[in-house]
C-alpha cells in the first residue's frame, strides 16, 4: 500500500506542477493598432498558440492572452493580414502599425494620462494642444468633413474626456454616419462597437446615465439587428444586451423616458419572449410600465401625434406578442384594479384589451363592466353590460342593454359591432331568423367590411333551410344563398377567410346534383329567386 500511496502523491504533485506551469506560461499583451497614422478600428488580433482573439474599437486598443511560446501576433484588417514577430520580446505592451511607423502624441492616451479639466479651465490655462485640436475638429465637423475631423477629435476625446459634452454628441453623429455608409459588416460592427463605447465613456464623465443608456440601447438594436446573417445565438445576445440597456434606462428615467426608448423596449421584449428568453408575466409587466409612461405624457399633450403613435405601437406589440392571453392579462390587471377604477379612461382601456383577447368570461371583466356603467353609462359601457347579462342567462336584461348601446353609439364601426352581437344573440337564443337577419344587415350598412356579419347571414340562411319551401330542392336552394354570403365574408375580411372556406366546403355538399337540377328544370348558373321573408336572388349550382 505504501508504494501506491507514494505514486499517487507524486502524481498529484505532477498535476499541480503542470497546472502551475501552464498558468505561468500565459501573459497578457496590450497595445494600440494604427493604420494611416491613426488608431485603427475593426482589426482582428490573434496570438500564435493561443485561442484568444480581439477586435479593436475606434481607439485601436487591444488586449490579448498569449502563450510564453507564442512566436508572433497576427493583425488582420478585412483581407490585409500581417504577422508581427514577438519571439524574444518580453514586453507586455506592443503597439503595431500597418504602415510601419508608430505615431507619437496624446491621441491614444491611457486613462491614467487624461486631463479632466473642463473646456473653460483649459482655455483659461491656454492649453494649446486642447484649443488647437478642438478648433480643428470643430471646423471640419461643421463642414460635414468627418474624415478630417476624426484625428483631432480622437485627440481631444482621449486626452480631454471631460472638456465638453459635444465631444460625445459629435462623436456619436460621426460614427453613425460611418455605420450608415459602410457595407462591409466586419467594419460596420467595429464602428457600432465604437459608438457603444462612446456612450459608456459619456456616462463615465458626464453621467446622464438613464438618458444615455436609452440612446445606447436603441442604437445597438437598430444597427446590429440590421445584419441579416445573424444566427440565433448572436441574435439573442444582441437582443439581451440592448434590452438590458433599455431596461436600465427606463428604471432610471421613469416618467421621463423617451417614447422611442419605450417602443424599442417593447419590440425587444416581444422578440425575446418569442425566442423563449422572457416569461409571459414579464412581458405584461413591461407593457404596463411603457403604457403608464406614455399615458402620463398624453395627460399633458392629449393631441400629440408622437405620443398617440407610440401608444398605438406599444399596444399592438403587446397584443401580438403571444403573451397577452387571458391568464397574463388578469394577472396583470387584478392587483391594480383598485387603482384602475379611479380613472374612467384606464378602466375603458383595460376592458377593451380584455375584450380583444376574448377574456370576457372572466370575473374581472364582469366586475369592471358594472363599475364602468356606474361611472359612465355610455354606449360602450351598456354593450359590456349586455354581454355580462348574456353570460348570466338574463336575456331580457341583455337585450335591454344591447338596445341602449345601439341607441347611444355614434361611431359606425362600433355600431356595426353592437348590431352584429345583438343579431347573433337573437339568432342563437331566440331562433328569430328574420330579426337576426335584419340586425346583421344593419351591421353591414354601418361597416361593409364586417366579415362576421356576412358569416352570420350565411349561418341564418343555412339554418333556416329546413323550414323554407316544401321540397328537398327548395330546402337546398338556401345553401346557395348561404354560400354567397360566406364568399362575400372572405372577400371583405381576411380574418374570417379560414372560417368562411370551412363553411363553404360543408354546405356545398348539400347542393342538388345534376340529375335533380335537370328534373327541376334548372341549369348551372341560372338565376334563382328565394321568396318568403328572405326575398333574395342567387344562382343555381350543383355539388
Amino acid at each position: 500500500m505504501k508504494p501506491l500511496f507514494s505514486k499517487t502523491f507524486l502524481l498529484t504533485i505532477a498535476i499541480v506542477a503542470i497546472t502551475g506551469f501552464s498558468s505561468i506560461a500565459q501573459r497578457v499583451i496590450k497595445g494600440t493598432v494604427y493604420r494611416d497614422g491613426e488608431p485603427a478600428a475593426g482589426v482582428t488580433v490573434e496570438a500564435h498558440k493561443s485561442n484568444d482573439t480581439f477586435m479593436t474599437s475606434f481607439d485601436g486598443k487591444y488586449e490579448i492572452e498569449a502563450d510564453e511560446k507564442s512566436k508572433y501576433l497576427r493583425f488582420t484588417f478585412i483581407d490585409d493580414s500581417r504577422k508581427f514577430d514577438i519571439e524574444g520580446n518580453s514586453s507586455n505592451k506592443i503597439d503595431f502599425s500597418f504602415d510601419g511607423e508608430i505615431p507619437t502624441g496624446g491621441a491614444t492616451a491611457d486613462e491614467g494620462d487624461v486631463d479632466l479639466r473642463t473646456s473653460q479651465e483649459l482655455v483659461k490655462a491656454k492649453d494649446r494642444d486642447f484649443m488647437n485640436n478642438l478648433s480643428m475638429y470643430d471646423q471640419f465637423y461643421k463642414q460635414d468633413d468627418y474624415k478630417s475631423a476624426m484625428k483631432p477629435w480622437r485627440i481631444v476625446y482621449n486626452k480631454y474626456p471631460k472638456s465638453t459634452l459635444n465631444l460625445y454628441i459629435h462623436g456619436s453623429n460621426m460614427y453613425e454616419y460611418l455605420i450608415n455608409n459602410t457595407e462591409d459588416w466586419d467594419q460596420k460592427n467595429a464602428y457600432i462597437d465604437s459608438l457603444i463605447s462612446i456612450y459608456d465613456r459619456r456616462i463615465k464623465y458626464f453621467n446622464q446615465k438613464g438618458y444615455v443608456r436609452g440612446r445606447q440601447g436603441t442604437d445597438l438594436l437598430k444597427f446590429k439587428l440590421a445584419n441579416e446573417n445573424l444566427d440565433d445565438d448572436q441574435l439573442k445576445s444582441i437582443l439581451k444586451t440592448g434590452y438590458g440597456y433599455l431596461e436600465e434606462s427606463i428604471n432610471l428615467q421613469k416618467k421621463e423616458s423617451e417614447v422611442a426608448v419605450l417602443v424599442v423596449f417593447m419590440q425587444a421584449t416581444k422578440r425575446l419572449f418569442i425566442m423563449g428568453e422572457l416569461p409571459k408575466d414579464q412581458v405584461a409587466a413591461n407593457y404596463q410600465t411603457a403604457s403608464d409612461i406614455i399615458n402620463n405624457y398624453l395627460k399633458t399633450e392629449p393631441e400629440s401625434e408622437k405620443y398617440l403613435t407610440a401608444k398605438d405601437l406599444v399596444d399592438r406589440l403587446f397584443q401580438t406578442s403571444g403573451a397577452a392571453d387571458c391568464e397574463a392579462l388578469i394577472s396583470l390587471y387584478e392587483p391594480q384594479y383598485d387603482e384602475i377604477v379611479q380613472n374612467v379612461d384606464d378602466l375603458k382601456k383595460m376592458l377593451r384589451i380584455l375584450d380583444r383577447r376574448d377574456c370576457t368570461e372572466s370575473e374581472l371583466f364582469a366586475t369592471a363592466s358594472e363599475k364602468l356603467y356606474d361611472l359612465e353609462p355610455s354606449a360602450e359601457a351598456a354593450f359590456n353590460m349586455a354581454r355580462l347579462f348574456v353570460k348570466r342567462d338574463q336575456f331580457d336584461r341583455a337585450k335591454e342593454y344591447y338596445q341602449n348601446a345601439i341607441e347611444s353609439e355614434t361611431d359606425k364601426e362600433l355600431l356595426a359591432k353592437y348590431y352584429y352581437e345583438l343579431g347573433l344573440f337573437i339568432f342563437a337564443k331566440e331562433n328569430d331568423f328574420q330579426k337576426a337577419r335584419d340586425l346583421a344587415r344593419k351591421a353591414i350598412q354601418n361597416n361593409p367590411n364586417s366579415g362576421r356579419a356576412y358569416i352570420l347571414l350565411g349561418d341564418i340562411y343555412a339554418q333556416y333551410s329546413k323550414y323554407y319551401g316544401e321540397s328537398d330542392f327548395e330546402h337546398a336552394s338556401l345553401y346557395w344563398l348561404a354560400v354567397d354570403y360566406y364568399q362575400k365574408a372572405k372577400r371583405v375580411d381576411p380574418d374570417v377567410f379560414a372560417s368562411a372556406n370551412e363553411k363553404i366546403a360543408i354546405y356545398r355538399r348539400y347542393f342538388p346534383d345534376k340529375e335533380t337540377m335537370f328534373f327541376q328544370g334548372f341549369e348551372e348558373g341560372q338565376s334563382y329567386t328565394i321568396g318568403s321573408w328572405i326575398n333574395e336572388t342567387t344562382k343555381a349550382r350543383v355539388k
